[in-house]
């Protein structure tokens, strides 16, 4: 068992930028795909970015082009720019394991002036 930790969540005023962090207990060298997920009060929880071990990246349409998912396998930590971030971005974002069902307790993303 993997355990997650996400850091890096705040308030930011619209067009900002964060960087959140997730540290994982143990190795992440084998897991194939690691991802960032969020939640806003009142919906569903969806995927935001996924990476692969080899770093292949897939995104939802809501952020290309503003937010990126890296990973550095020799630090076992998963990060996600956020960049021009919008109202709408505000939510908790969990850091995820998805196929091996590992997650973090989420970070709170909060967009507002």
């Amino acid at each position: 068992q993997v355990q997650l930790v996400e850091s890096g969540g705040g308030l930011v005023q619209p067009g900002g930028s964060l960087r959140l962090s997730c540290a994982a207990s143990g190795s992440i060298f084998n897991i194939n795909t690691m991802g960032w997920y969020r939640q806003a009060p009142g919906k569903q929880r969806e995927m935001v970015a996924h990476i692969t071990r080899i770093g292949k990246t897939s995104y939802a349409d809501s952020v290309k082009g503003r937010f990126t998912i890296s990973r550095d396998n020799a630090k076992n930590t998963v990060y996600l720019q956020m960049n021009s971030l919008k109202p709408e971005d505000t939510a908790v974002y969990y850091c995820s394991a998805p196929f091996l069902g590992y997650w973090g307790q989420g970070t709170q993303v909060t967009v507002s002036s």
